[in-house]
């Protein structure tokens, strides 16, 4: 049957010119695929899976390589990485395994099976809050109150808002879109193409949020970055690949990274940059940082001295968390930051006053060590003395927008406290959705654009300030209005 299905499809599609290196199960894959989805083809002829084998790819000296296994299984040396090379594997530990005109197939290509390959980056992004975005989200029960509150249908009855539970695609469109969703096996569905098949039904499927849970029970989606089929380290240096996610009003890394003096340069001279080169060199290979070239790139001089190593944990040059609820505070411990117990009990980094949970926090030496490594990157181009003072301007913006931030919980505090607010759900009245705004909205907006320097105005008039103080005013003018109404009915 696996034959004559091939015949067909031969007999269907052109024929291609396939590479001694690519193995038999492959080009049966590729001859099919190149009619039925020819976009995913040209994806991958263009990637570097499909010029380079393990074998080739092991022979390189080491400051070259994108491939951290010592050893690949001798059935995957010689042959470039295809379509079976990357979903065959690993078949008893995917539920999303069929079987497919012959061959053993998973639907879904999860971190354990690039591991194969590329075991550290996968250990790496397996420790990393990405990783566990998901969890993070779903098992913490003030963001998922926060999550509830705004996503999904609202009605009104009378002079009340009532919120329903949102539905599984909503949650797939929105917060869950970036932080994941549980891919999960109900059955099996027939698919008609040129050839009808039956594969898996999956649940919560497409998704490429970096947390996913996988059908193997993997964490995370190298696809998040790494965009199939092609898996390009290009796009994945590029910002616009964190764009996908971190965007303005909460998290606008990527708003302000355009405004900004780094940003100017990459959208004026990208073109003329390589962003395949391996070791990336600065200033031979580019000329101003990238949101990679920060946060997880190998990056080197020109003559192959190392600025920073690799790393695939996005929080492991970072040493401060600008985006925290509810305040800034030392990077957690662990990528789950849902274990976080702060003094009040609740699952938060700090209190509601800011006193920060320590126990599940860097201590001060690994926050001093990973500044450092940011510091390294910023004097690739930069004077000592000029980044000092950069990261002493940070400080200052960082500690007088938490002090915006306690203002604000200070005045919802008091509303929860004289009954001028309901406490049981923290985030779905008026009062409290403008305390959130502080620290969510205008207290990030300021910490981000100081840290990316050149983005000015977004610590100023857009959001930023102008946000921290004009919401702050508002705040007590709404209290004072709600006490003044509470007064004149108990008269």
């Amino acid at each position: 049957m696996r034959k004559l299905l091939i015949i067909i499809c031969v007999l269907l599609v052109p024929a291609a010119t396939f590479a001694t290196a690519i193995s038999s199960e492959t080009q049966s894959c590729l001859r099919c695929h190149n009619g039925l989805t020819p976009g995913i083809v040209a994806d991958w002829e263009s990637s570097r899976h499909s010029r380079t084998t393990p074998e080739e790819a092991l022979a390189k000296p080491e400051i070259q390589r994108t491939i951290s296994a010592g050893e690949v299984d001798e059935k995957l040396r010689g042959n470039v990485v295809g379509c079976y090379e990357c979903h065959g594997l690993n078949a008893d530990k995917h539920k999303d395994n069929f079987s497919h005109f012959g061959f053993s197939i998973n639907i879904v290509v999860s971190p354990n099976d690039c591991a194969i390959c590329h075991p550290v980056e996968t250990e790496q992004y397996a420790g990393s809050k990405k990783a566990n975005a998901i969890g993070n989200l779903a098992k913490n029960p003030v963001y998922h109150g926060l999550v509830n509150s705004i996503i999904g249908p609202k009605e009104v009855e009378g002079t009340m808002i009532k919120a329903s539970d949102p539905s599984d695609f909503t949650r797939q469109d929105a917060c869950f879109a970036c932080h994941g969703t549980v891919i999960e096996v109900k059955g099996m569905k027939t698919v008609k193409a040129k050839i009808s098949t039956k594969v898996p039904e999956l649940t919560n499927w497409p998704n490429q949020g970096v947390g996913r849970i996988n059908p193997d029970g993997s964490m995370g989606a190298c696809t998040s970055c790494h965009a199939r089929h092609a898996f390009s380290i290009e796009v994945a240096r590029k910002p616009h690949t964190c764009a996908q996610c971190h965007l303005e009003p909460d998290v606008p890394a990527w708003n302000i990274y355009a405004a900004s003096k780094h940003g100017n340069i990459y959208l004026s001279d990208n073109h003329k940059w390589n962003f395949e080169a391996v070791p990336w060199k600065l200033g031979t290979d580019f000329k101003a940082p990238t949101c990679a070239t920060c946060h997880v790139s190998l990056v080197t001089t020109p003559d192959g001295g190392t600025i920073a190593e690799r790393t695939h944990d996005f929080g492991g040059r970072l040493w401060v968390r600008l985006f925290g609820l509810i305040y800034t505070h030392p990077q957690p411990k662990s990528g789950d930051t849902s274990i976080i117990r702060n003094a009040d009990g609740l699952p938060l980094p700090t209190t509601f006053l800011g006193l920060p949970a320590s126990e599940f926090l860097i201590d001060p030496d690994e926050q001093a060590r990973r500044k450092g490594l940011m510091e390294a990157v910023c004097k690739g181009c930069h004077s000592t003395y000029w980044v000092t003072r950069h990261f002493d301007k940070m400080d200052n913006t960082i500690e007088e927008t938490d002090k915006m931030t306690l203002q604000a919980t200070k005045l919802v505090t008091y509303a929860w406290d004289n009954g001028l607010a309901d406490a049981s759900n923290p985030f779905d009245e008026a009062i409290e959705r403008k305390w959130v705004k502080q620290w969510l909205f205008y207290g990030n907006n300021a910490r981000y654009a100081s840290a990316m320097t050149g983005a000015q105005d977004y610590v100023a008039f857009k959001y930023g300030w102008w946000g921290l103080t004009t919401n702050l005013q508002e705040m007590k003018d709404k209290i004072d209005m709600k006490k003044a109404l509470k007064e004149e009915k108990e008269d």
